[in-house]
């Protein structure tokens, strides 16, 4: 049998590659570990693949290298290492100790020289070496012995391997890098220069020095580049050459690997919430403390069970019957609710185990299967039966495709997808793979492992039954273990608990609800409008061509870019990461008051985007069977526990301008009916006035006067009816700026008035308004003592940069602390409102439904005879949605269409 390889680790590589793939995983404590977990991984992962019995796994040192003295600007542009990537450092590094497995960092040099180094004096000796790393310049030390792995993607690069990735040898790798510069290490190179034009240029001429010594020969302005660079590239080649003489206290053969510090690493492990591993540890049980006290899976794939046969059918629906609480998942034909059929459906009883029931699978190995709508006939008293508790992840989509089928999901107790979002709205993904990974540690089947991807996908129902049910089975399974982990968690933490119960889980019926009966929009309408849009960007256009004196392309950046700083010369207000000026559309909006050619395209670009994403779009999205159009909403979207919809997206309709409302009126009432739209008032601002308890904002509330007019008056010194239009519109942006952490430099630009002015306004708002004040230092102690701060209910929003020593960083977390207990509140209370309506709606069986959610607005479809009891019953419910210490106003419009319901 061969010894096994000297297995080297590019630690430093491997550390911010996981950090960038990973979700933001945190321990319990809150301290980040993604990059940390991603690594321990990965080393396990070669110590099963290798089985060495010498490693070692290298880190950069802190401090300059040989590299700095050569070229003073090596690296000098690479951006500081994020805060939550630093405080891992020294924590992999304890853990991989704790492994027992050798760690080295060698001053005034870089990782790869000591992989170098080790790699080279073990192929000497005779013996394999294995160097795990995702940087290409180490495919430089590849021969016959010495072999690349990246851990991460799978990919093996030997001599053969190299030639194939990078069309060159590995000796001339060294070259080829130095032709292309590297911009990340800032190592200069050939400008222009890509993989190919190297790699052709190396297979001519055989090395740089060849190429140097040739570069009169070549052409165009590739060459002109080259010789431009010629002087140059002996310095990138230096750099990019690793040293293989470094002086180290340790060779090869010194680099054993130990037996793990078991008592370590298992405090480490529980430490930093690292449960699969910690479970492993402790002979497969997590003990109770550490995410919910649950065992979490091992890498190995539960047991699942397809469910072909009566027999097990009937077996399944007793076990359905007995239990109180079953994770449940649908496979289907479409990510789209309403046009999804079933083709399976997966149960989940304990830990480990699960069944998979194939209901329309159309592939070689689909019999035998039972008959999908006698199936459905015989669960449906189970699915309909309140009593009976279906935990899932995203059941809102499972109970609308099953409303496909005649059947309504009941008995809704648990969703894995709002849990998540409850316990931490702020982490980037909720998904049943991000959360499977981040909170049990455990890699699941991605629907492109077992469907294929791009235009070689398959549909489900084409899926092998039995690559199905292990995909279904672990659906179910995984669900049920997060739900482990995560109500433990929400049991100690009163206020995401109450969220969640209270809140979010009776919301989901609702929004399913809503998502069902859809909105009905004329198709001809919105053909009109759409024509109408097109002449009006044509006509701006015209106008446009005649500001920038000729034709362009008003999609264009580039266009945009070159007609207004080179042609026209104006401003550069602020240029992009390259250094190009930027067309950003705040840029252009600061530029479009002094300049008419940035306002007409911001013009075009609006209406364009009404264009593309309305009036050509909303006609295309109209069911063929309902005839109506059905949006998905999202609850687990925005961290402030905003609801937000898609497909179409009905959120962000613009109503100021009169484009946006005319799209509006093609949004009308089935005959006989009429829209009633029911709006809060001001509710940020009110909200304000109850967390600030300002005797100002609580009088001016109380004897409902003009909010902003009456700011203004304060503000200005003056009696309500002395106050002008210009005076009450500086008072409205204060009053909404501070809600959103406005400065003076931004209600200044806001007012188009000096920055000494709108730091004059603010204060004297301050001086008559001080609970505001008080409020806002309240508020941002409480985030930087807590790490989070909470909503009226109790929805929490961490806020992990508010400590940090960015103080950009520091400032946004801080305005965050401000604005997200009022706008979360207002979240609540409009979700809380959702409720109560629904509620009563079904309670007085009054001939309307609820069909839209638009920020602080719910629309409905009433009979005409049924608009007056309505509008009580929706004034009723919305204004009694919280207690606050002042009123909630609901404004109610009714019309034939949207617009005319304003």
């Amino acid at each position: 049998m061969s010894q096994p390889p000297l297995v080297l680790v590019d630690g430093s590589s491997y550390l911010f590659r996981a950090f960038h793939a990973l979700p933001p995983l945190t321990a319990p404590d809150g301290a980040p570990t993604g990059a940390m977990i991603g690594v321990a991984n990965m080393l396990r992962k070669l110590r099963a693949d290798y089985g060495p019995e010498h490693m070692a796994v290298v880190f950069d040192a802190k401090g300059p290298t040989f590299r700095d003295d050569i070229y003073p600007e090596y690296k000098a542009t690479r951006p500081p290492m994020p805060e939550e990537l630093a405080a891992q450092i020294e924590p992999l590094h304890e853990l991989v100790r704790a492994m027992g497995l050798p760690l080295l960092c060698v001053e005034g040099v870089e990782a790869d020289d000591v992989i170098a180094t080790l790699a080279d004096q073990a192929a000497r000796a005779g013996h394999d070496v294995v160097i795990s790393t995702g940087d290409k310049d180490l495919a430089q030390l590849v021969d016959e012995r010495i072999t690349l792995v990246n851990t991460m993607s799978g990919v093996t690069l030997d001599r053969e391997g190299v030639q194939e990735k990078f069309g060159v040898a590995p000796e001339q790798i060294v070259d080829y890098l130095a032709l292309m510069g590297d911009s990340v290490d800032n190592i200069p190179g050939v400008d222009k220069v890509g993989p190919k034009t190297a790699a052709k240029w190396i297979a001519k001429y055989g090395d740089l020095d060849t190429i140097l010594e040739q570069a009169d020969d070549i052409g165009g302005k590739i060459g002109e580049n080259l010789r431009a660079a010629a002087e140059r590239l002996p310095t990138s080649r230096e750099l990019i050459t690793v040293k293989r003489d470094v002086e180290l206290d340790a060779g090869p053969d010194d680099l054993n690997i130990r037996e793990p510090d078991h008592e370590r690493l298992l405090e480490m492990v529980r430490r930093y919430g690292f449960t699969r591993w910690r479970a492993e540890l402790e002979g497969g049980e997590a003990a109770a403390g550490d995410n919910g006290g649950n065992p979490s899976p091992s890498q190995a794939k539960g047991d699942y069970q397809a469910l072909r046969e009566e027999a097990e059918l009937a077996e399944l629906l007793e076990r359905l019957d007995q239990a109180d609480r079953v994770a449940f998942d649908t496979e289907t034909t479409s990510l789209e609710a309403m046009r999804a059929e079933i083709v399976g459906m997966s149960f989940a009883f304990e830990p480990g185990t699960a069944y998979y029931l194939p209901l329309a699978h159309t592939g070689p190995d689909a019999d035998p299967q039972l008959p999908r709508a006698e199936t459905l006939e015989r669960l449906k008293p189970w699915l309909s039966d309140s009593s009976h508790g279906k935990l899932g992840h995203h059941l809102k989509y499972d109970r609308n495709v099953l409303g496909n089928h005649g059947i309504t999901l009941r008995g809704i107790v648990d969703d894995t997808l709002l849990e998540s979002f409850c316990l931490d709205a702020g982490a980037n993904r909720h998904d049943l793979d991000s959360l499977a990974e981040r909170h049990l540690d455990y890699k699941t089947t991605h629907y492109e492992d077992v469907a294929g991807k791009g235009a070689k996908q398959i549909p489900f129902a084409e899926v092998d039954v039995g690559i199905a049910t292990d995909y279904a089975g672990e659906d179910a399974d995984i669900c049920l273990q997060l739900d482990a982990v995560f109500q433990p968690r929400l049991q100690a933490a009163e206020g995401p608990a109450f969220v969640y119960r209270e809140i979010e889980m009776p919301l989901v019926p609702v929004l399913a609800d809503i998502e069902r009966a859809g909105v009905k929009v004329d198709p001809d309408r919105l053909g009109e409008q759409s024509q109408e849009l097109l002449t009006e960007m044509e006509r701006i256009e015209r106008e446009a061509f005649e500001e920038a004196g000729g034709e362009f392309n008003l999609g264009s950046p580039k266009q945009i870019q070159e007609i207004l700083f080179e042609r026209l010369g104006l401003p550069v207000l602020r240029r992009t990461p390259k250094g190009q000026p930027s067309t950003a559309e705040d840029v252009l909006e600061q530029m479009a008051d002094d300049y008419p050619l940035p306002r007409l395209i911001l013009e075009h670009r609006g209406l364009s985007k009404l264009r593309s994403t309305y009036t050509e779009t909303l006609p295309r999205r109209i069911h063929p069977e309902t005839g109506r159009v059905h949006t998905s909403y999202h609850q687990a979207g925005a961290a402030t526990g905003r609801l937000s919809s898609s497909e179409p997206n009905l959120q962000n309709i613009p109503v100021r301008t009169e484009a946006g409302r005319r799209i509006r009126r093609a949004f009308i009432a089935e005959k006989g009916h009429q829209l009633l739209a029911a709006d809060y008032s001001q509710i940020e601002l009110r909200i304000m006035a109850h967390l600030s308890q300002d005797a100002g904002l609580l009088k001016a509330f109380a004897e409902g006067q003009d909010i902003h007019r009456a700011t203004a008056a304060e503000v200005f010194g003056l009696d309500p009816e002395q106050v002008s239009g210009d005076q009450r519109r500086a008072a409205k942006a204060i009053n909404f700026g501070l809600i959103y952490g406005m400065s003076a430099w931004g209600l200044a630009r806001n007012l188009g008035i000096e920055q000494g002015e709108a730091r004059e306004y603010i204060d004297r708002y301050f001086n008559r308004y001080p609970g505001v004040h008080d409020y806002m230092e309240r508020a941002r102690a409480s985030g930087r003592e807590n790490g989070y701060v909470e909503t009226l209910f109790g929805r929490r929003l961490y806020l992990p940069e508010i400590n940090s020593r960015n103080g950009a960083r520091r400032q946004q977390s801080e305005r965050v602390a401000i604005n997200a207990p009022m706008q979360g509140t207002a979240a609540d209370i409009i979700k809380r409102a959702m409720v109560r309506v629904a509620h009563d709606l079904e309670d007085t069986g009054i001939d309307a439904r609820m069909i839209m959610q638009v920020h602080d607005e719910l629309v409905f479809e009433v009979a005409d005879a049924a608009v007056e009891d309505l509008t009580t019953l929706v004034r009723r419910a919305m204004s009694g949605a919280a207690d606050l210490d002042v009123e909630l106003v609901v404004d109610v419009g009714v019309g034939a269409n949207w617009d005319d319901a304003h």
